[in-house]
């Protein structure tokens, strides 16, 4: 246990890698812009700085000289990764991948023009001015979003000229960083959205995991299942895709690639080269080994012989109340898992925020279960709780 891994950003995806980390002897020291979050609460040692600071995060690193540094969350400094490797630090899954998929215009162009992914048409915007532009190019519908973001915030629909101006700012307000542009891309006519779990090897072929299906809403996922049924035809698309990107961006570790299914073929939506929030419901036990566990077997270079599907999985989020809470308090718990193939997972997050990811529900059973009568177990679990 003297190796020491620096985690940055330490919400309730890296809380759960920290659980599968220790579990197999490391040292985790968990990094966020306030203190009691998440990963905090089951590392070894946390820090409180921000991550937009570059300074802060070479001292950080220099402090604890860690075996690996792994980003969490998108908005970092992540700039500064490319020195850190040339000291002789392991970034995952690599600095380029990081960088790239931190910000959608290097991980679009990258897809769309140097390795011929299909994605959606788009324009870029850094002015009111080029976003009306941008708009008019793509045409109505279409999507806004901030080139730096998470979970959904500042993403938008836009149906109308009333539209323009209000996605515009709304995106803007919603974008991490300090990074100022916004990406507007035409809107695909898809029936299926899903993820595509991908684990890269240093030691071994690529793999993937069962496609994960999910439901968004004000941009953010509300549900996700697993196995979602897709043709093989599209399956094999959407691993020819993941396989070129992953490819390119180089490294060992878990990517959650989202897709559109359309009956034209596959799109190429986004990438995070860690564990993703869809993943969640591998927590179901859907799978011999959940997205974190992946995960850090892969970082640590351990071995994984294979994914087995192993049961039908569904999350439900449960989300805080419309007005924030300094001291939420949860209701409901007992009733909302007190039927069998039930489970529940609190983040621990010590405040709240209007319509902010507190908790997910489970529901599971056999593979070949009734996914819609599952996804209703899972939401009617998720229903009973409330975060006040």
């Amino acid at each position: 246990m003297s190796d020491k891994i620096v985690l940055l950003g330490s919400g309730e995806l890296g809380k759960e890698l920290v659980i599968a980390l220790k579990r197999l002897g490391q040292y985790v020291i968990a990094c966020d812009s306030y203190a009691g979050a998440p990963a905090m609460q089951v590392a070894d040692e946390f820090e409180v700085i921000d991550m937009l600071d570059g300074g802060a995060l070479d001292k950080v690193v220099a402090k604890h000289q860690p075996k690996l540094i792994v980003p969490e969350i998108e908005s970092i400094r992540t700039e500064r990764f490319y020195s850190y490797e040339k000291q002789g630090y392991t970034v995952v899954p690599s600095a380029k991948a990081a960088n790239f998929t931190m910000n959608r215009k290097l991980i679009r162009d990258l897809a769309a023009k140097d390795l011929g992914v299909r994605t959606a048409p788009y324009q870029y915007a850094t002015s009111l001015e080029e976003f009306k532009s941008a708009v008019a190019k793509i045409g109505m519908p279409c999507v806004a979003k901030p080139l730096m973001s998470s979970s959904g915030k500042g993403q938008s629909v836009i149906k109308t000229e009333a539209d323009i101006e209000k996605s515009w700012q709304y995106a803007l307000d919603g974008s991490r960083g300090d990074l100022m542009e916004v990406i507007v891309e035409g809107f695909i006519d898809f029936h299926t959205e899903i993820t595509l779990l991908t684990v890269t090897q240093n030691n071994g072929p690529t793999l993937f995991c069962a496609p994960i299906g999910h439901r968004q809403d004000r941009g953010d996922y509300m549900e996700s299942w697993q196995p979602c049924a897709i043709s093989p035809e599209a399956l094999a698309e959407a691993q020819d895709m993941c396989a070129k990107v992953t490819g390119a961006l180089s490294g060992a570790g878990i990517w959650g690639v989202e897709f559109f299914i359309a009956n034209d073929g596959v799109y190429f939506s986004e990438l995070s080269p860690r564990p993703h929030d869809t993943g969640m419901v591998t927590l179901a036990g859907t799978q011999n080994l959940s997205e974190f566990e992946l995960h850090a077997r892969t970082i640590l270079g351990l071995p994984i012989p294979e994914i087995t599907q192993e049961r039908a999985g569904v999350s439900a989020v449960i989300l805080a109340e419309a007005e924030s809470s300094e001291t939420p308090v949860f209701t409901g718990i007992s009733e909302a898992i007190k039927d069998p193939k039930t489970d529940i997972r609190i983040f621990g997050k010590p405040t709240t925020r209007p319509y902010r990811r507190m908790g997910v529900t489970l529901a599971y059973d056999e593979v070949s279960t009734d996914m819609d009568a599952l996804r209703k177990k899972a939401a009617d679990c998720a229903s009973k709780v409330s975060v006040i």
